[in-house]
């Protein structure tokens, strides 16, 4: 995956600055091809690209970015990607409102991984609880990622299943990346940024507000080729991640539960609306299948690597029947039956850790590696 220049990088955290309606930024964004381009074209064409005198107030104060978000890019596993840039992922950009950049804890090519959003109440039922795990655990063990929002009841419940069974989850925030909420979730961020990806739009350093979460919700179904509702009560914001995903065209699952449950009676009425009842993973991820496929040949493309139905491209490695690509066959040589770290790999490879890390994920879409707890090895 690619990585903007730092003059680029503090002129897009400017932008984020800024605040304010994103879709004029995002324009502005267009209009010039970078951050840096769009900051030099000065006030003028900020205010015919639509920016409010406030937004132009903050892109003239140099010192509008906090020092934190600064000291938070310095440090390791950290990145930005800009709605400009081409690792911006597919699924988010085809979504609702898409926010003008992501700040990225772990690794940023976990989020074009096809996934799931699994999302239900806070304080869910034992049995709801319950469904999250088997139904995260199975999603993660078919190869499919998990989506959620980090928040306490079905969100944990189904981050801790998809890690306890060495799958892929991504953790969506409304605080800044690096500001655990709840609290009582810091081990579970920080498992999750050190296993697969951690998300947020809003600057490092950024605390809780109310307003954030409903916002933050259709990163959740945006990210997401599906959305799954475990346990909702008929005013929830699982409901709002649900009807975004929606509005994206995407597919909407609910659980059933008991006519006595009150956290069954928002699963009930998106049943009722025409979400899909599901009573295991296994409809989810056949429903989900040829949506997947698609998102495999956005990456593919991404990576400029070659789609081949007969011989996979890892194949080719394994069996060294030709593939003209050597940094292929350098990391599948790296990669034994016991699982190793990417530190491990990069060693090995002498290949960047971006480099080894886009090239794991082809090689897990097609099915010849198996990632568990950050580690990797070859598929048995």
């Amino acid at each position: 995956m690619q990585t903007t220049s730092t003059e680029d990088t503090l002129a897009l955290l400017r932008l984020v600055a800024a605040r304010g309606a994103s879709d004029v930024r995002r324009d502005l964004l267009d209009q010039h091809g970078s951050a840096a381009v769009a900051l030099d074209a000065g006030p003028g064409a900020w205010r015919n690209a639509g920016l409010s005198p406030e937004q132009i107030a903050s892109l003239t104060d140099t010192h509008a970015v906090p020092a934190r978000a600064l000291a938070w890019l310095e440090s390791p596993g950290s990145h930005l990607i800009g709605w400009h840039d081409p690792d911006y992922p597919p699924p988010l950009r085809r979504g609702p409102n898409p926010p003008l950049a992501l700040f990225v804890a772990g690794d940023p090519t976990r989020l074009w991984h096809p996934s799931v959003a699994v999302v239900g109440s806070r304080s869910p039922t034992p049995a709801g609880r319950e469904n999250a795990r088997d139904f995260a655990r199975a999603l993660a063990a078919s190869g499919l990622g998990v989506v959620s929002g980090l928040a306490a009841g079905v969100d944990s419940a189904a981050h801790h299943a998809a890690l306890d069974c060495g799958g892929l989850t991504v953790a969506v925030l409304g605080t800044g990346v690096d500001v655990p909420y709840p609290r009582s979730n810091a081990a579970l961020h920080a498992r999750i940024a050190e296993a697969g990806a951690v998300v947020s739009e809003y600057l490092p350093g950024t605390g809780p507000a109310q307003f954030h979460f409903p916002a933050r919700n259709r990163i959740i179904a945006g990210l997401s080729l599906g959305t799954l509702v475990i346990e909702a009560a008929e005013r929830s914001g699982a409901l709002i991640t649900a009807r975004l995903a929606t509005e994206a065209a995407r597919e909407v699952f609910a659980v059933p539960g008991s006519i006595h449950n009150p956290l069954a009676r928002g699963c009930h009425r998106l049943i009722r609306d025409g979400a899909g009842l599901v009573e295991s993973a296994a409809e989810v991820i056949a429903a989900l299948a040829p949506q997947a496929a698609l998102l495999a040949g956005d990456l593919r493309s991404r990576l400029q690597a070659p789609i081949q139905e007969s011989r996979r491209p890892v194949d080719e490695a394994a069996h060294g029947s030709g593939r003209d690509d050597p940094d292929y066959q350098n990391l599948w040589n790296a990669l034994g039956h016991d699982p190793s770290a990417m530190d491990q790999l990069v060693e090995r490879t002498g290949l960047t850790a971006a480099a080894v890390s886009s090239m794991l994920l082809l090689m897990e879409l097609d099915g010849r590696v198996i990632s568990q707890h950050g580690r990797y090895f070859r598929s048995r």
